[in-house]
């Protein structure tokens, strides 16, 4: 059916009438909703965010911030308050300062601001904080002995709130400064105090180029240390960089000494010098007390530290002299905890020399120790978690470990607690030197299937095991045709293998096991006391380094 013209006129314009109702009703829609936002903003919006002046009532996440322990000028960490506006007003803080103002000790930021111009962290003026919101403050503190309490050498001052009703509300700050000998890296750099290795981590080289380094020669008339070539009890040691034991020069650490390293710091024995720790065994023989032993560790103090790995460098050992003796000392959270190394020292093959008894190595981010054309000989040496390898003995050298406890239970696939080798691997080549190693009475153990690794490159390398726990699962038995793991494998020597130690407790270092293992491990002749100086029973003894005792 057509239409006529005159109809089809008629219905263009109902439908023009139709569209134009729609567009007045839209704009009418359009200037409802503009109208109703705008008396919306109107009615919620505040006169310039109107922060009433605080009356208190703040509330604090504690009521004193305990910094913990720092040396004297060496700056804390950062630690956190927060504060609490529970009202249901917006508030001005008029001042947020701390108590001795521009002279106090510590400083402080409030929620990333730094504080008014000139006063270095310090005063904060007009602090705003929304209703039912809160704030966080970051506390760092850093002072020396002389501006602590004589009597306690605690460090106080307190954080305060000002508001326009009375008193300002405060939160405490308690920190205890420690004093120390320095031991900085200032002597010149000369061919007698500079050093060089490859192909060790040691925190920041890369190990793929030799790295140098210069040690900070120590001195008999330090103005300020005294004899530095005796380090005492009487207050830790701090290191910065590496210090320097030199030819012809002996270090004595005294029982009960405590020694802190920085970041990238260490110690280094020279060819000719020589290094003596003479720790001793608590007077109770509890495991707990290392009141007399000597520790070595990283320089921050704080309880999050305490069992950090690669927080310093290492104790690396060039000297061929025969009297280099360790005995308790408890090393720790170090990249590599003693380096043996000779390569620097090849033209006369001699080798570098290390007699450690009654010591423990903990949380090494690389090698507990790591030996390289090297003579070491340990009694109740323990050695537990590091990241490569708790005991490392390459490239030469003669390595005897008797009633030792080597556990590594680092998170690494290619973790291991013994390697023994007889070569170096450089970019070119393999280099190969007379290899021995001897372990007696030893467990070796930790969380990977095998935790010893044996390998050689040349025709003179020799390993012998006896009366010693090995953890040796061959899940691929690629070690059949391996003859250096034949003792092992096939128990041989009285060795043994996959006997859970059953440690006290692996992640806080108590690595005396739980339960009597003379029945499974019947050790050889062993020395007549303990790590603990707890007497063996001569009909009874244990492997590894503690004496097995109910309960």
């Amino acid at each position: 059916m057509s239409l006529s013209i005159l109809e089809i006129a008629v219905l263009n314009f109902q439908i023009i009438t139709y569209i134009y109702q729609i567009r007045i009703l839209d704009m009418r829609k359009l200037l409802f909703l503009l109208l109703a936002g705008i008396a919306i903003s109107l009615t919620s919006c505040r006169n310039d965010f109107a922060f009433e002046p605080s009356t208190g009532g703040l509330e604090f996440s504690k009521d004193t911030v305990y910094l913990d322990t720092v040396f004297t000028n060496i700056g804390s960490s950062t630690y956190t308050l927060k504060v609490y506006n529970q009202s249901n007003k917006d508030i001005s803080i008029p001042k947020i300062q701390l108590g001795k103002g521009l002279n106090s000790k510590y400083r402080i930021m409030v929620d990333g601001m730094t504080g008014d111009a000139g006063a270095q962290g310090k005063i904060f003026s007009n602090v705003e904080l929304l209703a039912k919101d809160s704030l966080f403050i970051f506390v760092e503190v850093t002072s020396d002995v002389a501006s602590a309490n004589p009597t306690d050498f605690l460090y106080t001052d307190q954080i305060q709130f000002s508001n326009i009703t009375g008193g300002p509300q405060t939160v405490e700050l308690v920190t205890l400064i420690q004093d120390a000998y320095f031991i900085f890296p200032h002597r010149t750099q000369n061919a007698d105090n500079t050093f060089t290795y490859e192909g060790i981590n040691l925190g920041s080289d890369d190990t793929n180029q030799p790295v140098t380094i210069v040690g900070s020669t120590l001195d008999h008339n330090d103005p300020i240390n005294q004899d530095e070539y005796i380090w005492k009890n009487d207050k830790p040691y701090v290191v910065y960089g590496y210090a320097l034991v030199p030819d012809n020069e002996t270090l004595i650490v005294t029982s009960g000494a405590r020694v802190h390293f920085h970041a990238n710091s260490g110690l280094i024995i020279a060819k000719n010098g020589t290094l003596k720790i003479n720790g001793l065994p608590s007077a109770t023989n509890d495991p707990e007390d290392l009141s007399k032993e000597v520790i070595f560790e990283g320089d921050r103090l704080e309880p999050n530290y305490s069992d950090v790995p690669g927080q310093w460098s290492a104790i690396i050992n060039f000297s061929t002299l025969p009297n280099n003796v360790i005995e308790h000392l408890t090393l720790k959270n170090a990249s590599v905890g003693i380096l043996s190394n000779n390569l620097a020292l090849t033209t006369d093959n001699s080798f570098t020399k290390f007699t450690i008894k009654n010591s423990q190595i903990y949380n090494c981010s690389n090698y507990g120790i790591l030996g390289r054309t090297a003579q070491i000989t340990a009694d109740n040496l323990v050695v537990n978690n590091s990241g490569q390898a708790n005991i490392a003995a390459t490239y030469g050298g003669t390595y005897i470990f008797t009633n030792c406890t080597f556990n590594n239970n680092w998170n690494s696939s290619k973790q291991a607690a013994v390697i023994l080798n007889d070569y170096l691997e450089t970019d070119t080549a393999y280099l190969v030197k007379q290899t021995t190693a001897i372990l007696t009475n030893c467990i070796v153990y930790g969380s990977n299937s095998t935790e010893i690794s044996l390998e050689k490159k040349g025709t003179s390398f020799t390993t012998t095991f006896n009366n010693c726990l090995f953890k040796v699962n061959d899940l691929s038995s690629a070690l059949i045709a391996n003859p250096l793991y034949d003792s092992i494998r096939l128990e041989q020597n009285g060795n043994k293998k996959n006997i859970n130690p059953k440690f006290k407790n692996i992640v806080n270092n108590q690595m005396w096991p739980t339960e009597d293992l003379y029945a499974k491990v019947t050790p050889t002749t062993a020395s007549p006391f303990d790590i603990l100086n707890k007497p063996r029973n001569s009909t009874n003894t244990n492997i590894g380094a503690y004496q097995f005792i109910s309960n």
